[in-house]
């Protein structure tokens, strides 16, 4: 009995774009009336085409199915699932990495709520840092893209990077440097490399807390972080380091995008 294509979509729940895909690649070979460029398919045909749905289901191309069904040996395909492995194993890496940092940031969303405008002492994170903006400018001159590529395509598992230099500038904006940065268990498990102009900081005892900014472009001011020097203050708390922190989430309230900010103002 002879199919159209229709019917063989059908038959196997595909469109029939995919079939013609399929037939354009060389897997499969429909017989076509010349007079009216129909496609008629067998019942070998549409069983070929399950054991091509079959690879395709372990995530093959179709390039790679149409080398797969002419295979030569046993030991060719052998290889080719040999490798299919290794890139599944690297998805399932990849995915649990995911499905961790997803975890990770619920609990940093539950931090938010707990440390608004509150303080506490505690050690900051080992992290490595990379800044890419100072004040409102990003350079475009200092021959870091590559890097800058690089630390973008680990998202999600680096962090918005603000650091200020000190408590003496909480009032400018433009000696605030911004970035990227990854805890140090995120470094080891992607490999990624450490170089300059990436620094490494190590965890410091630290007044930590979260703020907001005002919304909206320019909402962010160092001076946003005063009631968290008041706390240094009224607790003999001496600040001894750069501030840092990272953003948490941004969230629209009253119609303005607001950001929220955890930070640690290291102390001695």
């Amino acid at each position: 009995m002879k199919y159209k294509i229709g019917d063989v979509s059908k038959i196997l729940g595909i469109s029939a774009d995919l079939l013609r895909y399929y037939e354009k690649k060389g897997v499969v070979a429909p017989e076509k009336n010349e007079s009216n460029d129909y496609r008629y398919y067998d019942s070998w045909d549409i069983n070929f085409l399950i054991d091509c749905l079959w690879f395709k289901n372990f995530g093959f191309s179709i390039e790679q199915i149409a080398d797969i069904v002419r295979i030569k040996s046993t030991k060719e395909l052998d290889e080719l699932f040999c490798s299919k492995e290794d890139e599944l194993r690297a998805t399932i890496n990849r995915c649990t990495l995911l499905l961790e940092r997803g975890e990770q940031h619920r609990r940093n969303l539950m931090e938010m709520e707990r440390l608004l405008y509150k303080c506490e002492i505690a050690e900051s994170p080992h992290i490595v840092r990379f800044i890419n903006r100072v004040g409102n400018d990003y350079p475009t001159n200092t021959g870091c893209d590559s890097l800058a590529r690089r630390w973008l395509s680990a998202m999600p598992f680096n962090h918005r990077y603000f650091e200020l230099p000190g408590a003496g500038s909480l009032q400018n904006e433009e000696d605030c440097f911004w970035g990227l940065c990854l805890e140090m268990d995120y470094v080891k498990r992607l490999n990624f490399e450490i170089s300059p102009p990436m620094v490494e900081k190590l965890p410091t005892r630290c007044i930590h807390t979260v703020f907001k900014s005002n919304g909206g472009r320019g909402g962010f001011a160092p001076s946003l972080l005063q009631y968290a020097l008041r706390f240094a203050a009224e607790n003999s708390y001496v600040i001894s380091g750069n501030i840092h922190g990272t953003l948490l989430a941004s969230i629209e309230e009253g119609g303005k995008l607001i950001g929220y900010f955890e930070a640690w103002l290291p102390i001695e």
